[in-house]
């Protein structure tokens, strides 16, 4: 059995770990721990676009929030 992913041709979905940081995830695959699904599905280059749209600040939320605090 292939682990590979066609990523072209895959329905891909967004995730999102607690620290805020994004990912691309098949749909029909399980979710690593840690992450979830943020809702919005679609493909590779719509996923990325969303993606691009929401994540306005790279560093993971411990890293923004420490830097709010100076």
């Amino acid at each position: 059995m292939s682990t590979s992913v066609d990523w072209q041709e895959s329905t891909i979905q967004v995730v999102v770990n607690s620290e805020e940081q994004y990912s691309l995830w098949p749909l029909d695959r399980k979710l690593p721990l840690g992450w979830i699904s943020s809702g919005f599905t679609g493909t590779k280059d719509e996923c990325l676009k969303h993606i691009a749209s929401v994540w306005k600040d790279m560093r993971p939320l411990s890293r923004r929030e420490v830097g709010s605090l100076s």
